[in-house]
């Protein structure tokens, strides 16, 4: 009879909607008010552990105790309790301060309770502890078999539910993760790596490749278009996924229509419960960012304008190189040339070369060529014999120089080549550097413009580098003087001016002439401070001669960047103040190429200058690129005739009718004009009979000290000194 009542409500429990629907909640809380009911027990609970976490959870109660005010320890509390009910599935205590098995909970939850006798059933799954059923009683009572017999079928039926609720959460989960990994933008897709069969792949791979899950699932992954056109990455991966390791990385793939797209992937090995081993891949088309960062690199890397390489890049790669041969080039005058026609016209300059230059480099196997100043280009050739090398520079040269049509204009462009062997550098220097060496030798020769850096050049660069390093003190340790050197005026047959000419008295090397410093001080920014001291001590000189009833002029040069300092005016404004200069007696001298640079602010300037008295004068006229406009627009009051006109004027049909041509301009101008370099009768007779109107040169005498040169005039002319 009990045994039925006891089958009754195990049935009420298997048929109630809570055990059909999973919902381990309310089938402990009826199953534990259906054994309270129907059991002489005093409480019946049900709690939920997690041996690994340590934790215990009351689901449901239900007697006259306050269970959830004490609960049960948990699992680590109470290891030899918890050991029991894994081996043995039950606990029966009739006494529970007799029962071994129960000393772990007996002072901390029974005592307190009053409990005296307890059956313990565990919930298992799989073998698996996942919770207790317990029944307790006040008093010492012994469980019958029925009781066990009924209380471990309820235990079973608690762990069915409990298992049919993780069942169905896993479904659902399952369910959740399959709907959001179709919905995904990212390929999803697993690999059997036994079979090497692809047994899931998400819509996204469709979307993405083109290829349908059709054409995907169940076949090998080695039918992916990543394996066939990548096979020696694919196996790489693979083999990395097979360890246990995790493989990522980027590849190109090319669809079966031709266009294609970057897909970046990361792989990624599982086992399943049951020992199966898979390879998940997760990927996504990265295109859009490699594009992205492909226009990054070349904003980076490269010149905007001409699409080469930047210096930047070039430099990096330059480190790299330790053979093969550096050209650099550069575009003579192309500031005059901007000036002159305009950015516009240069920038189409400036792509014409770079045309060219692509495709120098392309028949020359090398992709190593970039633009590394404004007008400056670079090359890094491949290892050449000498022999080739020399052709390949002037097959370069010719193809450089060849006119570039701008509009309805033919410019012919004016490049400048330096090449260094890579190899043959020192260690201490840079081959960019050493090429930047002989660019500057190279500008400065007459025909081709093309200079091969050797030991001599660095030597001289080393040297240069000294009077760098010695044009620091010179200024402070009054090192410089001026000479002075006479101009005659041929009609006259007298002396009326003189040219103000600097020497360096340097301490181990002697007298120095311009020429072995100024273009070192023009580099290193330090000429304004060499021409600020040459203009003072001219305008000095000028006052003491003028004091002393001399009436001559000063010549003094001016450097194109001391000339267009900004300050220039102001420094003769008192100078000529400060020393009360005649007017017309100071006279600067700049050379036409200079004077072009920047015409606007020199026609600018000429005027103020011209405005204090002061006199301008065009040196080495003749050999720039000056034009009558521009003459007549400058307030200019003297040319100087370049000496190489002068040099050759007795043998040279050519020279004679150049000079011939400047004399009858400047006399069309009404332009004071000056020969320079004077060495023969010949040339002075020339000069006289064609109507120039001074001369200055070694016929007459060369530069000289201040005390020589005042003996140099009383001697020529004793009426000039007083």
């Amino acid at each position: 009879m009990k045994k039925r009542k006891y089958q009754h409500l195990l049935e009420l429990i298997v048929n109630s909607k809570a055990k059909q629907e999973g919902d381990f909640q309310k089938t402990a809380e009826l199953a534990t008010e259906l054994l309270c009911q129907q059991l002489h027990v005093t409480h019946v609970g049900v709690c939920i552990l997690s041996c690994d976490n340590n934790e215990i959870s009351n689901i449901a109660n239900y007697g006259s105790l306050l269970s959830d005010i004490f609960l049960r320890p948990a699992p680590l509390d109470c290891p030899h309790y918890i050991s029991e009910l894994k081996n043995q599935r039950l606990i029966d205590a009739t006494d529970i301060d007799t029962d071994v098995r129960l000393d772990e909970l007996a002072s901390v939850y029974f005592a307190p309770k009053g409990i005296k006798s307890t059956l313990d059933i565990a919930i298992r799954i799989n073998g698996h502890l996942e919770g207790v059923l317990f029944l307790e009683r006040k008093d010492h009572f012994h469980w019958s078999d029925s009781e066990i017999h009924i209380a471990s079928q309820v235990a079973d039926q608690l762990a069915l539910t409990l298992a049919t609720r993780n069942a169905y959460e896993k479904d659902e989960k399952l369910t959740l993760f399959l709907s959001a990994a179709e919905q995904s933008e990212q390929i999803s897709m697993l690999v059997n790596l036994h079979t090497d069969i692809i047994e899931y792949v998400n819509q996204a791979h469709e979307e993405i490749s083109g290829a349908s899950k059709k054409q995907v699932i169940g076949r090998s992954f080695k039918h992916l278009d990543f394996v066939k056109q990548h096979p020696e990455q694919a196996m790489v991966t693979l083999a990395k996924v097979r360890e246990g390791k995790f493989a990522k990385g980027d590849c190109k793939i090319t669809r079966k229509d031709g266009s294609t797209y970057w897909l970046r992937y990361s792989v990624k090995q599982f086992i399943t419960e049951r020992g199966n081993h898979f390879a998940l891949v997760n990927a996504e088309d990265c295109s859009e960012e490699v594009r992205y960062q492909s226009e990054l690199e070349r904003l980076a890397w490269h010149c905007g304008l001409t699409g080469l390489y930047n210096r930047t890049y070039f430099n990096r790669e330059l480190e790299k190189t330790t053979k093969g041969q550096l050209i650099l080039i550069d575009l003579c005058g192309f500031k005059r040339f901007n000036d002159t026609y305009g950015h516009e016209s240069g920038d189409i300059l400036l792509i014409e070369v770079a045309r060219r230059l692509k495709h120098f480099a392309n028949v020359n196997h090398t992709d190593q060529i970039a633009r590394v100043g404004s007008d400056e280009f670079a090359i890094i050739l491949p290892e050449q014999s000498e022999a080739d090398m020399e052709y390949i520079i002037a097959r370069l040269y010719r193809q450089l120089i060849m006119p570039v049509t701008i509009g309805r204009e033919h410019i012919d462009p004016k490049p400048a080549l330096a090449i260094v062997d890579i190899n043959s550098v020192e260690e201490l220097f840079l081959p960019l550097a050493c090429a930047d060496i002989a660019l500057q030798y190279a500008k400065k020769k007459q025909g081709d413009t093309i200079q091969i850096f050797n030991n001599a050049l660095l030597n001289a660069f080393k040297d240069n580098s000294q009077i760098e390093r010695d044009l620091q003190t010179a200024l402070r340790g009054r090192e410089f003087e001026l000479y002075y050197q006479p101009l005659k005026d041929l009609q006259k047959k007298a002396y009326i001016g003189a040219e103000a000419l600097i020497r360096w008295h340097h301490p181990k090397k002697g007298v120095l002439y311009p020429g072995a410093f100024i273009d070192i001080a023009e580099q290193t920014g330090m000429i304004n401070a060499i021409g600020s001291w040459v203009l003072e001590a001219a305008c000095r000189q000028l006052n003491l001669w003028q004091h002393h009833k001399i009436d001559i002029s000063m010549h003094v040069n001016v450097s194109a960047r001391q000339f267009f300092s900004g300050n220039l005016y102001e420094q003769v404004w008192q100078l000529v103040t400060r020393y009360r200069l005649k007017p017309g007696t100071l006279i600067l001298e700049i050379t036409e190429t200079e004077l072009m640079e920047d015409i606007k602010n020199a026609t600018k300037l000429c005027q103020e200058l011209s405005e204090l008295g002061v006199g301008l004068a065009i040196d080495d006229f003749g050999t720039g690129y000056s034009s009558m406009r521009y003459l007549k627009q400058f307030p200019i009051s003297k040319l100087k005739i370049d000496r190489s006109f002068i040099s050759d004027l007795t043998i040279s049909r050519e020279s004679r009718e150049i000079v011939s041509a400047i004399i009858a301009m400047a006399s069309a101008l009404n332009i004071s004009l000056t020969a320079e370099g004077v060495e023969t009768q010949e040339q002075e007779s020339f000069l006289s009979d064609h109507k120039c109107h001074q001369a200055q040169g070694f016929l007459y005498s060369p530069a000289l000290r201040e005390s020589e040169f005042s003996r140099f005039l009383f001697q020529a002319e004793p009426e000039l000194i007083h």
